[in-house]
């Protein structure tokens, strides 16, 4: 495959990084995103996704957009409120690029679909606010082989990881938080609040994190960092990182009995 002329221009800053180049832009123009929830999280990794080339992305979302959605979500305007998140979200794309190749589905994630709506996916990025729904993306991921991107945000901190539990020693998200969180019952930024800005930070990181998994082996931008948890710190400016071990006993990715 190679870049129009448009394309190198377009991507022109990116390919003059040494730890890019044209055949990190290349894989990016090859590569395909699923994008599970267009929230805080979702919306603006959205947006650097699309403006980093990446050639196809699939968006998953069943909610419809509120207007206390656009103090964070920053791909939605006042004329989208009333209307589906991924088919808002799909219009805003064809409005930044339209030789980009997108998918949408306003299903609700459960475990039965979730395979399904994340098929031929290179990297999968999780923004979603309730932990049945993570665990169904996470359990889809670990058995088709797909490394996933989990992002969460709440008040002032945030999180992110990267799981490869399909890989022998690599832990997946439930690996992390276990199986008591499978009911639908956790606290959502409704209950505590959240500052936009800090979606942004944790959103953008994800973002990051997700290029570097997918120019893994052909660029040099270093270690994915699978079975790392990045906790970000807004009210004292900070990152922290732990390594999340791999659960011999995990229902989704440990060895069987």
């Amino acid at each position: 495959m190679s870049l129009s002329p448009a394309r190198l221009e377009r991507f022109a800053r990116h390919i003059v990084l040494p730890e890019v180049g044209g055949a990190g832009q290349v894989r990016l123009a090859q590569s395909k995103v699923a994008i599970i929830g267009l929230g805080g999280i979702g919306s603006p990794a959205l947006q650097y996704l699309a403006a980093s080339g990446i050639g196809r992305l699939a968006l998953v979302d069943d909610d419809v957009v509120d207007v206390s959605n656009l103090q964070r979500q920053t791909i939605f305007t006042t004329r989208d409120v009333g209307y589906g998140k991924a088919v808002s979200a799909r219009r805003w794309l064809a409005n930044f690029d339209d030789a980009l190749h997108v998918d949408v589905s306003d299903a609700r994630i459960t475990p039965d679909n979730a395979a399904g709506l994340i098929a031929g996916s290179d990297v999968v990025l999780d923004g979603t606010d309730n932990f049945a729904t993570r665990l169904a993306v996470s359990d889809a991921c670990v058995a088709s082989g797909i490394p996933l991107l989990s992002a969460a945000v709440g008040r002032f901190q945030g999180q992110v990881g990267a799981w490869t539990g399909h890989l022998p020693g690599e832990a997946c998200y439930r690996c992390f938080v276990g199986d008591a969180f499978d009911a639908e019952d956790c606290d959502t930024c409704a209950d505590d609040g959240m500052l936009g800005a800090m979606a942004g930070w944790v959103a953008t990181f994800a973002a990051m994190q997700a290029i570097k998994v997918l120019l893994a082996g052909v660029s040099a931008m270093g270690d994915p960092g699978f079975g790392k948890l990045h906790i970000l710190d807004g009210l004292d400016p900070g990152m922290r990182t732990i390594r999340i071990a791999k659960d011999p006993a995990c229902k989704a990715c440990g060895s069987p009995a």
